[in-house]
């Protein structure tokens, strides 16, 4: 298993658009021909598009775009931008007197940092389509500019988070992932299991384990904070149909559990899509067991490439 670079995978192209003084951004994940897809939402507080049509049993086989954003709710308006960008190059599903492209999204809650009045729209969707293809930047940027994690006290000990990306070949199979991480919770190294960022401490010198915390007070009615979700994204070139897509985003979760601590919580949106290109025969449990690695090892990397900002401490900050 060798590890490569997400742009490798061919006809996958990303692209990002931000506001770094608003503090928010999008993502969008490009398939011209046609990627058969999948979803799987498990935290309680999510914002999303298009997943009811990624159920096997409606009709429409395969998505030209997701677009993970900032935002809340109000960030799905960039889908609108893929929309008019793929349209204008007719790629879409074939309706008889035109083009409809197929574009799921989902957002994660970044409005306290920055300007809460500043979201991405359509024209930043757009944007970011423009932008798709060649390297792909992680920490700051995209989905993950306004992206904080371990807030479970609170905006004042939660630090900054990113967007990261994690990609290998083994075989012939690729696989990647790509995820913005915004946890209530804290980012747990895949290797050594401890934590890189999080709640950081009353002092504010180091991080405080979240579970701890929320141990400590079990009996009490905590009103936890509602700024978050981690939404993300499974890119491989295995020959998947949509059901099998669906199942490998539920696999995929594991990921999540494997490298934030909590995990789908009632305050967190957390989802995950599933991208499959469909050029090399695969084994679905084999490559359930490989997205898992590599999306933990997506999120390790969008805690690490994460910048200071906003006047909050990165994990980088903390680095030995």
């Amino acid at each position: 298993m060798k590890e490569i670079k997400i742009s490798d995978i061919n006809g996958i192209k990303i692209g990002h658009a931000q506001n770094i003084a608003g503090g928010t951004g999008c993502t969008a994940i490009i398939c011209e021909k046609g990627a058969f897809a999948g979803v799987d939402v498990r935290g309680g507080g999510p914002a999303s598009r298009e997943t009811e049509l990624l159920k096997p049993v409606n009709m429409v086989q395969q998505i030209h775009c997701v677009m993970l954003s900032g935002g809340s709710a109000f960030g799905l308006e960039a889908g609108d931008g893929a929309m008019q960008f793929l349209e204008e190059k007719g790629i879409g599903f074939d309706v008889g007197c035109g083009v409809v492209p197929i574009v799921c999204g989902a957002s994660l809650f970044d409005l306290v940092v920055g300007d809460p009045k500043c979201r991405p729209d359509k024209a930043m969707g757009y944007e970011a389509c423009k932008n798709a293809g060649g390297e792909v930047a992680e920490g700051n940027v995209g989905a993950g500019t306004g992206a904080t994690i371990g807030k479970y006290f609170g905006v004042d000990r939660m630090i900054k988070s990113g967007l990261g990306t994690y990609a290998v070949q083994l075989g012939e199979v690729q696989c990647a992932a790509i995820v913005a991480v915004n946890a209530l919770g804290d980012v747990i190294d895949f290797d050594s299991r401890e934590i890189i960022g999080g709640l950081l401490t009353e002092d504010k010198s180091g991080f405080y384990s979240t579970p701890r915390a929320m141990y400590e007070e079990i009996g009490q009615d905590r009103d936890v904070w509602k700024g978050n979700t981690t939404i993300g994204c499974i890119i491989t070139n295995a020959k998947l149909d949509k059901s099998q897509c669906n199942k490998l985003a539920s696999i995929a979760h594991n990921g999540y559990a494997m490298a934030i601590r909590p995990v789908h919580t009632s305050a967190d949106g957390d989802t995950i899509f599933v991208m499959s290109t469909a050029e090399v025969d695969v084994n679905p449990d084999a490559l359930g067991c490989l997205a898992t690695e590599v999306m933990a090892r997506a999120i390790n990397r969008a805690a690490r490439a994460a910048e200071p900002a906003y006047g909050l401490p990165a994990a980088s900050s903390f680095a030995k």
